[in-house]
């Protein structure tokens, strides 16, 4: 049994969706964003460094872009997330090339099932989050409720 309670929270209508790919999935997430312009267009974007850059250039849309994921840009999106300022993550991950900040990403994926917020890994589960009768609509969730926690009463 876990140690950590929880609560009901509401993801709004508009979400925040935090787009993150490796060096050799790049661009994997430029062509997957361009063909779901449309949906993405009506959310706020935000993204790590060159990501990010990338991204607004190619979609003429406004991306709220961190640092390099490696400089600690994976860091700040997981922050977002700590602090439910993110919704979603779409995180296109090389699985054949060993990254030197490992340890980043996988804090990143663990926060993100923390705070259960959709991750998509690849193409095919971020086609399926972004067809979801969910996306554009505000809905409850469950989160930790750390106040319980920080209060004692675990």
């Amino acid at each position: 049994m876990s140690r950590i309670s929880f609560t009901r929270a509401t993801l709004q209508a508009r979400k925040r969706i935090a787009l993150v790919a490796h060096d050799h999935c790049k661009e994997f997430l430029l062509d997957w964003s361009e063909r779901q312009r449309d949906k993405l267009a009506r959310h706020h974007l935000l993204a790590t460094g060159t990501t990010g850059l990338l991204l607004s250039r190619r979609l003429e849309l406004p991306v709220e872009s961190m640092i390099s994921g490696p400089l600690g840009g994976d860091q700040q999106i997981g922050a977002r997330i700590a602090e439910r300022r993110v919704d979603m993550l779409v995180f296109f991950w090389d699985p054949f090339e060993p990254q030197p900040h490992d340890p980043d990403i996988k804090a990143l994926l663990r926060v993100a099932a923390v705070w259960n917020i959709p991750v998509a890994c690849n193409e095919s589960s971020a086609d399926y989050m972004l067809s979801s009768a969910l996306l554009d609509q505000a809905h409850d969730y469950r989160i930790p409720d750390y106040t319980a926690y920080l209060d004692g009463r675990r």
